[in-house]
């Protein structure tokens, strides 16, 4: 019997086809479902804002035109400051939440004007032009959001910089209808003349609740320790005078008062150090001849003698910052901008941003009791410490204290820094003034904390034609337990090197490089020969280095892969009565080169020196036939931010058989020129990058009187 079926031409159909209004209806189902999470996707990655707000700023909205809202008489009060809070009980830090940028995100209340019910503006001077520009800058930078959902941190529009001009009742009505205050939860007040007469408190006296205070007059009563931010008073001077930075060094005057409304005591106390000092101390007054205002506000005056304010700080090494009516005074940031060290005397005052600057290295903080023996503490300070504390409170002046901007947002860093302190700033970061440095380089620090033993090092080592000088510098490196391998740059075109049977016999590879033209910056090529990361420069003279002397120097440079680590110490001092820079060569106890006559370094500096060293430094190098070994102290300065380190005690390394024909440092104008290098070069990295230090590596053993064999390195040279 013969069964028929039905095939398609693929073969037999084994699944019945589906009907056609199933078939539709299906296709309608998917479709929607689709556009269903097309929509969903686009608007969660839309932007937009549930409850946003327009930007903060005054252009869109002026103050006349902000809404009024009218406190009535019987609005709450938040309770005062809780002196316990800190941020683990008073600060929710989940609204924070997860942020890839490691960054909090501060929402901006909209501009409103408060009244009471008589229609009383709540502060007389409204919103001060120092509040507008904090906003502004904290509305332009990567902080701020305008979805108050997505907020972490929240800054009503409410000007409480002056207390005076508040008042108290009405101000903390106003904070408490705030519609996200929840008693003052994770909100930020800026605060900088708090207290009023007679008690002038040390923080703000307006009822806050658990509210974060960046306050300007801490006192260690008030100021609670990792939760309020204590900031500078802002100086309104910062943006009317410009005072141009003034090189660290010894000033007209040693210590300068200047400030008018001090204590009578006080007063009476800087008198009898000026009568004990004479013209070394200047004790300025406000000028009683001249008419009261904005010109007389800027002048300073000592026995009918007028002096320009700010500008006289810029003639004193020293001046003195005393407490007045309130503990913060905007007297600190004039003194920081002129470059003079501010001496503090205010007990118990919280200085600004204390939390994450080390006032230390700016300052001198004196008890108040102790006024009387200011001039004996303060002339007990090198005087090389108080050039680097110049050059360090000129520099928190520009970093912290220069303008209602940087003021505004360095109080946001260091909250940031609470809230995610595993991606916080470092010491240095704070503190350390900002090296010049090109974009397109970065220190080597891609090598293990101590690079291994087992590679070596390669000594390059720079020749012209002392033949002699030479294959003793060969034979006395070949001794070093860790020399990989020997390459000499020969560079006379004039002339062909040994031949080969006539070198040294040495148990490494020895390589000769002859160059096309006679540069000293040959000898920091980047030659495809150097395998090894560590590189011995050394000159064709340097015969007087044993070999322990060596070893151990590699032994250190693997400690400190970064550095610049030598043998013969060199040191940069600023003339003040030449007014530049000069070359030391004298032995001295403090040291900001080593010479790469005798040094270890990283072979990435060979790169850097060749290919990206700024202007013209190397082909000025190469025409004067001097200052190689300078110029890349100062980059690796400049790259690092870190002194070299001198190893081991000798000092002389002259050649005894060498004569004046023979040696470029012993030509006369050698040494001017060094000099001059120093300059040029400081010019055209635009900052002097070399750093001072006082102390060198020796092995431990190195004057211990114990057995020789005892020691790993016993051959250890003393001059």
């Amino acid at each position: 019997m013969y069964t028929s079926g039905k095939y398609s031409s693929r073969g037999p159909a084994l699944i019945p086809r589906m009907k056609t209004k199933h078939r539709i209806y299906y296709i309608t189902l998917f479709s929607v479902v689709l556009l269903g999470l097309i929509a969903t996707g686009m608007f969660q990655f839309w932007p937009h804002s549930i409850e946003s707000t327009a930007d903060w700023t005054l252009d869109k909205r002026s103050v006349h035109d902000a809404p009024l809202i009218r406190l009535p008489i019987s609005s709450p009060i938040p309770e005062r400051g809780d002196l316990s809070c800190r941020m683990h009980t008073c600060f929710d830090v989940y609204r924070c939440g997860y942020n890839p940028k490691n960054r909090i995100k501060v929402y901006i209340y909209p501009l409103q004007r408060f009244v009471d019910e008589l229609g009383v503006p709540i502060s007389s001077t409204g919103l001060s032009r120092e509040y507008n520009d904090l906003l502004s800058a904290i509305s332009d930078s990567d902080f701020y959001t305008d979805d108050v959902t997505r907020a972490c941190l929240f800054i009503p529009s409410i000007d409480v910089l002056n207390q005076n001009s508040l008042r108290i009742r009405e101000t903390a009505q106003a904070l408490a209808m705030l519609p996200r205050w929840d008693k003052g939860m994770n909100h930020l007040l800026f605060n900088m003349l708090p207290g009023g007469p007679p008690d002038y408190n040390t923080a703000l006296d307006v009822p806050r609740d658990r509210a974060l205070l960046a306050g300007g007059g801490f006192s260690t009563w008030t100021y609670r320790q990792g939760y309020d931010v204590s900031i500078p008073v802002y100086s309104p001077l910062s943006a009317d005078v410009e005072l141009p930075e003034r090189q660290p060094g010894p000033r007209r005057y040693f210590i300068l008062s200047s400030q008018t409304a001090i204590h009578r005591e006080y007063r009476a106390e800087l008198e009898r150090l000026k009568e004990e000092n004479g013209e070394a101390l200047l004790l300025l007054d406000k000028c009683s001849n001249l008419s009261q205002g904005a010109a007389s506000a800027r002048k300073r005056c000592y026995r009918g003698q007028v002096y320009d304010y700010p500008q006289i700080l810029q003639e004193s090494s020293f001046c003195v910052v005393l407490r007045g009516a309130r503990l913060g005074q905007a007297a600190l940031s004039d003194v920081l901008q002129a470059g003079c060290v501010p001496v503090v005397l205010a007990d118990s005052y919280i200085l600004p941003f204390s939390e994450v600057l080390d006032w230390k290295r700016a300052s001198v903080v004196i008890p108040e009791e102790k006024l009387s023996e200011m001039y004996t503490i303060l002339k007990s300070i090198p005087h090389r410490q108080v050039e680097e504390m110049q050059r360090q409170a000129r520099w928190f002046w520009e970093a912290y204290f220069s303008s209602m901007k940087v003021i505004g947002l360095t109080t946001l860093h260091i909250i940031n820094d609470r809230i995610y302190p595993y991606a916080a700033r470092t010491y240095e970061e704070w503190n350390n003034p900002p090296v010049v440095k090109w974009a397109s380089v970065n220190s080597p620090l891609f090598l293990p904390l101590i690079p291994p033993r087992t590679p070596g090092f390669t000594a390059v080592v720079l020749t012209y034609d002392r033949i002699e000088s030479l294959f003793r510098v060969i034979t006395e490196i070949s001794k070093v337990p860790s020399l990989a391998k020997l390459l000499v740059v020969w560079n006379n075109q004039n002339k062909s090197p040994p031949e080969e049977s006539l070198w040294p016999k040495v148990g490494v590879p020895l390589k000769v490089v002859r160059t096309k033209e006679n540069k000293l910056s040959n000898r920091f090529f980047p030659y495809d020969e150097i395998e090894t990361e560590a590189v011995l420069a050394i000159d064709d003279d340097i015969i007087m280095l044993t070999s322990d002397e060596l070893q151990f120097g590699y032994e250190v440079w693997r400690e400190f892969p970064d550095r610049l680590v030598g043998y013969p110490g060199r040191l940069h001092l600023w003339d003040h009565e030449m007014g530049k820079w000069k070359y030391e060569s004298e032995w001295t106890n403090e040291v900001s080169m080593v010479l790469t006559g005798a040094a270890f370094y990283h072979k990435y500096f060979n790169y850097l020196y060749t290919y990206k060293m700024p202007g013209d430094i190397k082909n000025w190098v190469d025409a004067h036939m001097n200052c190689e070994d300078i110029a890349m102290n100062f980059l690796v300065a400049n790259i690092t931010g870190k002194a070299p380190i001198k190893v081991t005690p000798r000092k002389k390394f002259k050649c005894p058989e060498c004569t004046a024909i023979d040696g470029l440092s012993l030509d006369q104008t050698h040494m001017v020129e060094r000099s001059e290098c120093i300059n040029k070069f400081a010019s055209v990295f635009g900052t002097m990058p070399l750093k001072v230090v006082e102390h060198r590596a020796d092995p431990v053993l190195y004057k211990d009187d114990f057995p020789e064999k005892l020691k790993s390195f016993p051959n250890i040279g003393s001059l």
